[in-house]
């Protein structure tokens, strides 16, 4: 299956808007092969003059990336299966590298992670896209009379609202096979290292018996005993005239 490229237009403009991923790596993706993933020929984010490049085609180890000066890829954080986290760096010395870009991978799509310059602008623009919208909101709701002067009129855009037929909501998508079994399996690990607690049968409650009561056999003996001394009522005789 082809890659899937988006916005490569603006790419240079504005690498934010852009996200790639690999279907066929998708489902066998782990800690081992991320690093080969993220440096296919296809992603618009792998730099082919960085040092990993270099390294991959003299199949030399990684750890020859500490020994090297220049661009470099490095595998930050990983919280496996779902998300991976990869930085791009520059390296003066084996001790000493300045970042320059991370790289996210969440269900095996890449996104470039926002620097703060522009978290803060999208935040601004937003803050004044809304502030914009609620003022020309209020000033549709404002009328001028001469004699009156300015007030303000709900009802004929209330009325106005009601009149108009409700929107359709878009119906959301189903989740992928992939994101079943990646749900399955986290679920899967969650119960076995934190399983659900089992509580113990209730034990049936053992009857004493009380010095008033005797028992079974005592008793039964006795109702014998009252028996034989019991004696049956005479037999009536005939009387003989």
């Amino acid at each position: 299956m082809m890659p899937n490229r988006i916005g490569l237009a603006n790419f240079a403009d504005n690498p934010l808007s852009l996200s790639w991923h690999d279907s066929a790596w998708i489902p066998v993706l782990s800690m081992d092969n991320v690093m080969d993933y993220f440096s296919e020929r296809s992603n618009p984010f792998f730099d082919r003059t960085c040092n990993n490049e270099i390294v991959k085609m003299q199949r030399l180890s990684p750890d020859q990336l500490n020994n090297m000066t220049g661009l470099e890829y490095v595998l930050l954080h990983v919280q496996a299966p779902i998300l991976y986290v990869i930085r791009k760096q520059h390296r003066h010395s084996p001790t000493q590298a300045t970042p320059i870009a991370d790289y996210y991978i969440i269900a095996g799509t890449i996104y470039q992670a926002p620097d703060v310059a522009s978290v803060l602008n999208s935040r601004m623009l937003s803050c004044v896209h809304h502030l914009q919208a609620s003022f020309d909101e209020a000033s549709s709701f404002s009328r001028y009379h001469p004699s009156k002067g300015y007030s303000w009129d709900f009802k004929s855009q209330r009325g106005a609202d009601k009149a108009k037929p409700k929107e359709e909501k878009p119906r959301e998508e189903t989740s992928s096979l992939f994101q079943r079994q990646r749900v399955d399996m986290l679920l899967g690990d969650l119960i076995k290292k934190f399983p659900l607690p089992t509580q113990p049968l209730p034990k049936a409650p053992q009857t004493v018996p009380t010095k008033n009561e005797p028992e079974n056999g005592a008793s039964d003996d006795k109702t014998e005993i009252k028996q034989e001394k019991i004696k049956p009522p005479p037999e009536k005789k005939p009387r003989l005239n």
